[in-house]
């Protein structure tokens, strides 16, 4: 995967106001560290001021450093042409790494670096959850705070320095365990054969569930700290769902462009679920408010959100705003609906159980008394967890990233007790 920071020509990006698809691709191209071009056409009689070599144009439209333009492409189309999508290399991998994020970008590195033949395979763009915070801040080595993409694509960096194999825009489609070993078939027909696999698909926001929801979202509604928008809201009315930490650097990135930011979150204390340096911060911030034991209960507009309804569950009282622009950074879902058919438990809210909480939570019949599972051992044998998805784990970004490297030291013993 390149990097296209410091190339003379941009990945361009023309697409209609308020294009949900130009939104998708915009998202991609940020969280993938890619340097782009985003040029608004508010009219199709717009098209006579472009040159697009005599195509028939249909928005959204990239055009890439080489001069190729693709017309309403999918994300695949792009990571495609710039040389991001590859067939697996191997029959067969020490390590199968599932996620991203910080923990299985970690547990990339350090497996790759420790002589492991490794494969990350992540569904969407490097970086996971995390890769979409506008600043990470309390993270060990960074005293200026980074950017969740430019973590992530560190990270990725490194672990191609190390040879790890790296498979973008890859879902799992059905999962197996055959003779000691995971077989996973791949969207698109590949399959993964490892001696041993790391789950580190993490969590995605949760789906808020107010009417109309998923009439506006991409056009109004976002999941996520949104920093490929944040430059488009200058003097605007911007909403931000959530008091968890991304909630709160969004908010604080949106107000260095935004006219005026509210935060909307459903208790009565910031520092239930806030660092204390970003509570501080928020407060003194003039543009920004926080909108206490609140929701939004109503979404409104044409193609576009234009006013929401915001209802005060303890008054019960309701107002709207108008507004384009909310953001929802509300807790998380497990990505764990690929283990629904297999044999590795979940608890009640999907996350994967480990170690000793296999025993807790009901002993699985795999496992037998010459042995226990490690720590982050799920109740298939050779079949660990790390990060977000696993059941109990912290949410941060430093214990991801140690729970990844941990997992590969497990994953040793696993192999040579095994193989």
């Amino acid at each position: 995967m390149e990097n296209y920071k410091g190339l003379l020509k941009k990945v361009k990006v023309y697409g209609l106001t308020n294009s949900k698809e130009a939104y998708i691709i915009r998202d991609f191209l940020k969280r993938s560290v890619v340097t782009y071009e985003w040029i608004q056409v508010d009219h199709a009689a717009s098209l006579s001021q472009i040159d697009f070599a005599g195509k028939d144009v249909k928005f959204p439209v990239v055009e890439l450093p080489c001069g190729t333009f693709l017309f309403n492409p999918t994300i695949e189309e792009i990571a495609f042409k710039l040389g991001w999508i590859t067939k697996p290399v191997y029959k067969e991998y020490d390590v199968s790494i599932f996620g991203g994020g910080p923990a299985g970008l970690s547990a990339a590195v350090y497996a790759a670096s420790e002589g492991l033949k490794t494969v990350l395979i992540e569904r969407e763009a490097i970086g996971g959850q995390a890769g979409t915070s506008s600043l990470i801040e309390n993270y060990l080595g960074f005293p200026g705070g980074i950017t969740g993409t430019d973590l992530a694509e560190r990270a990725r960096q490194q672990a191609v320095k190390f040879g790890v194999e790296i498979l973008l825009l890859r879902k799992g489609h059905h999962t197996e365990f055959i003779d000691n070993k995971i077989h996973v078939e791949l969207i698109d027909g590949s399959i993964i054969i490892a001696k041993s696999n790391i789950c580190a698909t993490g969590v995605e926001y949760r789906r808020s569930e107010i009417p109309n929801e998923q009439k506006f979202l991409n056009a109004g509604v976002y999941y996520g700290a949104g920093a490929s928008e944040a430059h488009l809201c200058k003097n605007k009315h911007v909403f931000v769902v959530g008091g968890g930490n991304s909630a709160g650097q969004a908010v604080l990135n949106f107000s260095k462009h935004a006219e005026k930011v509210s935060m909307i979150i459903r208790g009565s204390d910031l520092s239930a679920s806030l660092s204390f340096y970003l509570i501080n911060r928020i407060l003194k911030r003039k543009n920004v408010e926080v909108i206490f034991n609140a929701k939004i209960t109503a979404l409104e507009g044409d193609e576009l959100l234009q006013e929401i309804e915001i209802t005060d569950t303890f008054f019960k009282t309701k107002k709207r705003y108008a507004t384009n622009f909310v953001f929802s950074c509300i807790g998380g879902t497990p990505n764990t609906e690929w283990a629904k058919n297999t044999a590795i438990m979940r608890d009640e809210l999907g996350y994967l159980i480990t170690g000793t909480d296999l025993w807790n939570l009901g002993k699985p019949a795999v496992w037998k008394p010459d042995r226990l599972p490690a720590f982050l051992e799920t109740s298939v044998p050779g079949c660990f967890a790390a990060g977000d998805v696993r059941h109990n784990s912290i949410k941060r970004v430093a214990s991801a990233v140690g729970e990844g490297a941990m997992a590969v030291t497990m994953v040793h013993r696993y192999l040579q007790e095994t193989y």
